[in-house]
C-alpha cells in the first residue's frame, strides 16, 4: 500500500486572494495569523504524512477548496541493500589517523548554501561524568597594608555621636482617680 504526503510551498489557487486565503488557513488549523504567515514562507512544508490515497486526496481537495495548492505526494522509496561499516569496537574498524578538527558542510539546498563557508567546530561528546566546565582560575589574593589600622579598647569613645538626652518626664499631679 502506498503512502502519501500533503505538501505546500506557499503557492495559491489561481484567482485566490492571499488574506481570504490565509483566513481559510487559520480556520481550518485553528492557528493564529503568525503561524499561518510561516506556511507562506516559500520553503517546502509537509503539512500531514504517511496517509493512504485516499484520505490525501480528501486533504488536498480541501485545502484547493480553501485557495491553497497543495501537492499529493508519493512516500514511496526504492530501499537497496547496502553494507553498513562495522561498529567502533568491532575488530577490522579502522579509526581515521587524525581527526579533523572542524566539520565540512555541503549544502542540500539553496538556502543551506548561505552557510557552506561557516567554519563550524567539530564537537564531540564527553564520557559520563566528566565536568564539562572550565576550570576557574584562582583569584588573586589582595595585597593590603594594614599596617596602620589598630583596635581601640573596649569602651573607648570611637567618635559616635552622643545620644540625644530623654526630655523630662511629664507633670502627671493634677489628673486623680475616682
Amino acid at each position: 500500500m502506498n503512502l502519501y504526503e500533503i505538501v505546500f510551498t506557499g503557492q495559491l489557487v489561481p484567482g485566490a486572494q492571499r488574506e481570504r486565503v490565509e483566513a481559510n488557513l487559520a480556520k481550518l488549523f485553528q492557528a493564529d495569523a503568525q503561524r499561518i504567515e510561516l506556511l507562506f514562507s516559500g520553503r517546502r512544508l509537509v503539512l500531514k504524512n504517511n496517509l493512504d490515497e485516499a484520505a490525501a486526496e480528501k486533504y488536498r481537495s480541501i485545502l484547493e477548496r480553501a485557495g491553497a495548492l497543495a501537492e499529493k505526494v508519493d512516500m514511496q522509496v526504492d530501499m537497496e541493500e547496502m553494507e553498513l561499516a562495522p561498529p567502533p569496537d568491532a575488530p577490522g574498524f579502522n579509526r581515521p589517523a587524525q581527526p579533523s578538527h572542524r566539520s565540512q558542510v555541503a549544502p542540500r539546498d539553496a538556502y543551506m548554501a548561505a552557510f557552506s563557508a561557516v567554519d563550524a567546530p567539530d564537537f564531540s561528546i564527553a564520557e559520563v561524568g566528566s565536568d564539562m566546565q572550565d576550570p576557574k582560575a584562582e583569584a588573586p589574593v589582595p595585597r593590603l597594608d594594614l599596617s596602620q589600622i589598630s583596635l581601640a579598647p573596649v569602651g573607648s569613645d570611637m567618635g559616635q555621636l552622643e545620644r540625644p538626652k530623654p526630655g523630662p518626664a511629664p507633670d502627671t499631679s493634677h489628673l486623680k482617680l475616682s
